[in-house]
């Protein structure tokens, strides 16, 4: 009787521990879990943080082609508020939503499968690996949602355009500048997805394992806290430019400008505005940034152990 209670114990713990580590790739449940949980959290922080990104976008369309004093966020926070009213900071609120949703669950979806495949293909799982998987899952996830980024960036620089609505705007892109249209700007955003996914996740990854290690922190709260904010810096530091050239290039209907591609972008930028203007509104970018990839990665973790997966 005791070794059949043993037994069934063990039974049980083994369930249990089974139950606790599940991944992704279990079940279809699993995948489920996985990829909503990865969405939801960059849902949730996108939506705290959506009047930066608006911030952002003004600051970035400063000054187009030319030198110049520039605005800084607050003056520019306080002329938004006065002449369009605090609505205006919601521009685009709708496309952000829907993007986070679907680019956010795939861009932090596919880097744990992508981590796989790398240690599968190659038996290791060093940092150039997460660099690469991170790279890979940022860059099909933008190609693939890129039509909803430009239309919020269309709607966050015209208060005007709010009346009409996403679906309304996406139409008249559409019937008056084709389809392609949809894409603009799909270069460098892909460029600047790549680079934030491997350098958020491979950052905020590699950070824990160091900080386990050297550090008395455990998997928990604190933890998740100063990987974040680490993977948080590091990101901003290496996308800003690209997030600057990327926004240019959605917008260039609506701007002076006329770049032929990310790299011609950035170039003009230089020769025109300066070193200084492949970092306008990078300030915003981190205020932004910073808070939303720690939202993100502690919503993201205490989801995942809510619903029985490992942390990431």
């Amino acid at each position: 009787m005791d070794g059949n209670s043993a037994s069934s114990n063990s039974s049980l713990s083994g369930a249990f521990k089974v139950n606790e580590k599940r991944s992704w790739a279990t079940s279809p449940s699993g995948a489920l879990y996985h990829f909503g949980t990865s969405g939801i959290s960059v849902a949730v922080a996108t939506g705290l943080t959506h009047p930066l990104d608006v911030l952002k976008v003004r600051l970035q369309m400063q000054l187009v082609g030319q030198r110049g004093p520039l605005i800084g966020m607050g003056p520019l926070f306080v002329q938004v508020w006065n002449n369009e009213g605090p609505k205006s900071l919601y521009l685009g609120l709708t496309p952000a939503l829907t993007r986070s949703l679907l680019y956010g669950g795939l861009r932090l979806g596919l880097y744990e499968p992508s981590k796989s495949a790398c240690d599968w293909a190659f038996g290791c799982n060093n940092i150039f690996t997460k660099i690469a998987s991170g790279a890979f899952a940022g860059a099909i996830s933008t190609a693939l949602t890129n039509p909803v980024e430009v239309l919020k960036v269309r709607l966050q620089m015209n208060s005007d355009l709010r009346q009409r609505g996403p679906i309304a705007e996406m139409r008249r892109i559409v019937s008056k500048e084709g389809i392609g249209a949809l894409w603009k700007g799909v270069g460098p955003a892909t460029a600047r997805a790549a680079a934030l996914t491997s350098s958020q996740l491979a950052t905020y990854d590699e950070s824990k394992q160091i900080l386990v290690k050297w550090t008395p922190l455990e998997e928990g709260f604190y933890l998740h806290l100063i990987s974040s904010t680490i993977a948080g810096l590091v990101s901003t530091l290496i996308t800003a430019p690209m997030d600057m050239v990327k926004t240019r290039l959605m917008l260039q209907r609506e701007s002076i400008g006329h770049y032929k591609n990310g790299f011609h972008c950035a170039y003009q930028v230089l020769r025109t505005e300066g070193p200084r203007g492949l970092y306008k509104g990078g300030f915003a970018i981190f205020a932004r940034l910073g808070p939303q990839t720690t939202i993100i990665f502690i919503l993201c973790e205490k989801l995942r152990k809510l619903v029985g997966l490992n942390a990431i």
